[in-house]
């Protein structure tokens, strides 16, 4: 069985190297805090990230990177968005040509406004990419529940061996060669839901819900197809079931931040008191500049952003969505 890094040991890093190690893969999980790797190692537990579950007594952490990555032929790297690009240049010495590298990282680069698979062509170009994406909490993939996501890359040989790698009983991974479309809805869907949070906190229905969903996916779908997507992904797993899960679910970090915006926590006040990341916050500056750039159309998309980073209303934006010109509606 093919040994595996796992990059990131924060709730869903955990769970896919668990996942691995239940399957009998020999993983070998890179935490960047210590006290967390101790803890994986000693007692086969991520308080932290992952409190409550039980790991696999095999699954092995480390915050020595280079250890890690060494003589891996796959590394899955399941890293914050924002420092995605520097994680790949830290090992890019330590990885050989023909390295299967697993993106199961959801963003957008801010400053660049590349999509992962273009950061890592540039930080770790001798890997083959791969990116896994697709609607999955980490809590109920450990527990069990019934998931399914995609694997998706131009070499369609390493999306079927990541498709194998991968899949259990319970955790069904397709294949796709659209990389652009699995990864930028992977990334677009985490603004809306900050959106469909906001509706939440505000004590809207289901009647505006619905629409946002609705209309989220059609202008990630205007942005995909002007970046070279095909317009079918969006109907899929990492289009409208990513979607769907993340502005419905609980689980949502980022419909969570929605909620707490709308009840008057700054996005400021929000991050002093946690911990995890919600790559939404970054996705939506980004995509909206990377709208700009492309002449694409994303109101939500651009709200969202105002009212995370120009203290705009989530009240009066939302009733400035409502009140926009009048005109047919077009997909994509």
């Amino acid at each position: 069985m093919t040994d595996v890094a796992v990059l990131g040991a924060g709730s869903w890093g955990t769970v896919l190297a668990n996942l691995l190690a239940n399957k009998g893969v020999n993983v070998r999980l890179w935490a960047y805090e210590a006290d967390v790797a101790d803890s994986i190692t000693d007692r086969h537990e991520n308080p932290l990230f992952l409190p409550g579950v039980k790991l696999a007594t095999t699954l092995r952490a480390s915050n020595d990177i280079t250890t890690v990555v060494r003589g891996a032929p796959v590394i899955c790297a399941v890293v914050p968005s924002h420092v995605f690009r520097a994680v790949l240049t830290a090992i890019a010495p330590h990885v050989s040509a023909g390295t299967r590298l697993v993106c199961a990282t959801k963003g957008i680069e801010t400053e660049t406004l590349k999509l992962m698979g273009g950061v890592a062509a540039e930080a770790l170009p001798q890997a083959v990419f791969v990116a896994l994406s697709g609607p999955s909490f980490a809590e109920e993939v450990q527990t069990g529940q019934p998931t399914a996501v995609v694997a998706a890359s131009s070499d369609a040989a390493a999306a079927s061996a990541t498709q194998r790698l991968f899949s259990t009983p319970s955790f069904r991974v397709y294949t796709s060669d659209d990389c652009i479309g699995v990864t930028l809805g992977g990334s677009l869907k985490n603004t809306i839901a900050i959106a469909a949070g906001i509706l939440e906190g505000l004590g809207l229905g289901n009647n505006p819900r619905a629409a946002l969903l609705t209309r989220g996916l059609a202008e990630i779908a205007r942005l995909g197809e002007a970046l070279g997507a095909r317009a079918a992904t969006f109907a899929g797993l990492a289009g409208m079931g990513d979607l769907i899960l993340t502005c419905t679910g609980t689980l949502s970090r980022n419909r969570q931040l929605g909620v707490a915006l709308a009840g008057g926590t700054t996005l400021t006040e929000y991050q002093a008191t946690h911990r995890t990341v919600v790559e939404g916050v970054n996705t939506a500056l980004a995509a909206s500049r990377l709208a700009a750039r492309h002449g694409v159309d994303m109101p939500i998309t651009r709200h969202v952003a105002a009212v995370l980073f120009d203290g705009a209303s989530p009240r009066e934006s939302i009733q400035a969505l409502m009140e926009r010109t009048l005109k047919a509606e077009q997909w994509g």
